[in-house]
């Protein structure tokens, strides 16, 4: 990934590319309208920036509408923003980031099964 980790807006506009592939900044404005308040104009220089940064890039343009991909990759994304969460918020310790992540919503069965699997793992490393 260029520079820095992305911000939470930054990674909102991501999110909607990697699901969609291919938008449009209305498009993408409207996803993120399901989740909160915020101006047309503001997704529209969040999506600028992140061209800036080579996280999307223009793929085609219809007429008077450009539409972006995600340059970004999703696991590479993700790695950065856990990598900055824990160094800010936990000290380093990814113990204490799992034990606060478990103690803030009960996982599923399945989840439950992943981790312990992955704990298995680890453990026979």
């Amino acid at each position: 990934m260029v520079g820095k980790s992305p911000s939470q807006a930054d990674t909102e506009i991501l999110q909607a590319l990697w699901e969609r592939g291919r938008a449009t900044v209305r498009e993408i404005h409207d996803d993120i309208l399901e989740h909160r308040q915020v101006g047309y104009t503001t997704t529209l220089k969040q999506v600028q920036r992140l061209e800036d940064k080579g996280l999307v890039e223009r793929v085609e343009s219809g007429g008077r509408s450009h539409r972006f991909r995600a340059t970004a990759k999703p696991h590479r994304t993700r790695s950065a923003l856990l990598d900055r969460l824990l160094r800010t918020a936990f000290d380093g310790s990814t113990g204490a980031l799992v034990l606060h992540a478990l103690g803030r919503k009960k996982p599923s069965k399945e989840q439950i099964a992943e981790i312990r699997a992955l704990l298995d793992r680890l453990d026979g490393e």
